[in-house]
């Protein structure tokens, strides 16, 4: 086993959508020469920006972003294990250039793969097996294939939501080609020791309702800034993971001429709020976490002071 000096230190930013990690991440980088790896599983995506909440040029404030806009959205066989690997190569380089990598995002598995290095079998994709689950699913609906996954893997399919398309598919091509549900394979995967000397943040309020009011500020701006237009052209232009995301799946039925424009913002503010509440309760499983509530600081650059005075005292910096 490698020595606890020897690891590579990785300051990680965890927190529900709307919470601040992106201004937090940028501001810790700016203090301590960090680069943010991302770990949102819809900001891979390219082409998806408003819907996706992508910080653009003005909020990096010229800190380096990596794994944002890599992936092409009608890349349906795109994994967990593949994201683990780029973030691994990419936090390596960024600790090669003797810079702190600063992993920030909302995905509780994208987080847990990378930092409990969580060793995936190499089960391959089979390109037939995939495209017949994609076309069931374009038939029966989302539910109904959710619904398949829980007859063969309740313990996985109680994780995911019936909305996350693409692991749902995922779980269900690896069951057919194997035999063994997906969550054992995931529980025979933490074979091998983390490479990383941790600390981990994690933002949240004393009181629900300012994040939701946050929710419901973001949700009106990204409208403002052209998100229906971007979901027309996702609706146009891909399937699957892209059409189901938060975001642009809610404004479906407006597109389609089936529900007024109101209602479907109000799913959407709705269910965003409930994706809040489901990454709470991953991340509060954890308690590695150092949790800040944002909503008992009187200004943003005291919640930003104790996360460095955090990030400081757990030695991290002294690897770098």
């Amino acid at each position: 086993m490698k020595m606890e000096n020897k690891k590579i230190p990785l300051l990680v930013i965890v927190g529900p959508t709307a919470s601040g990690k992106t201004g937090l991440a940028v501001e810790l980088a700016m203090r301590l020469h960090g680069e943010v790896v991302s770990a949102d599983s819809m900001q891979v995506y390219k082409q998806m920006q408003i819907g996706t909440a992508k910080p653009d040029a003005a909020e990096m404030r010229g800190v380096p972003h990596h794994l944002i806009d890599c992936i092409d959205p009608d890349n349906a066989a795109f994994s967990v294990a593949d994201y683990a690997k780029m973030a691994r190569e990419a936090i390596g380089r960024i600790h090669a250039a003797g810079h702190l990598p600063i992993l920030v995002g909302g995905t509780g598995l994208y987080v847990q793969a990378v930092i409990d290095n969580i060793q995936y079998d190499p089960i391959q994709n089979n390109a037939g097996v995939r495209e017949r689950l994609v076309v069931e699913a374009e038939r029966e609906g989302v539910q109904a294939m959710w619904e398949r996954l829980q007859k063969v893997d309740p313990q996985l399919a109680g994780k995911l939501h019936p909305n996350n398309l693409g692991r749902v598919l995922r779980a269900l091509e690896v069951y057919e080609l194997t035999g063994i549900p997906m969550s054992r394979h995931q529980e025979q995967s933490r074979r091998e020791p983390s490479d990383y000397m941790l600390c981990m943040l994690g933002i949240t309020f004393a009181d629900r309702e300012h994040l939701y009011a946050r929710i419901d500020r973001r949700v009106d701006k990204m409208l403002e800034d052209g998100l229906l237009d971007e979901a027309r052209a996702v609706s146009a232009s891909y399937g699957g993971t892209a059409r189901q995301a938060i975001g642009y799946k809610e404004l479906q039925p407006f597109l389609d001429g089936e529900e007024s424009l109101e209602n479907c913002i109000a799913h959407l503010k709705q269910a965003t709020r409930n994706y809040a509440k489901r990454q709470l309760t991953w991340f509060r499983r954890d308690p590695r976490i150092h949790w800040l509530e944002a909503d008992r600081y009187s200004d943003l650059q005291a919640l930003y002071s104790d996360a460095q005075a955090i990030a400081e005292k757990s030695g991290i910096l002294q690897t770098v």
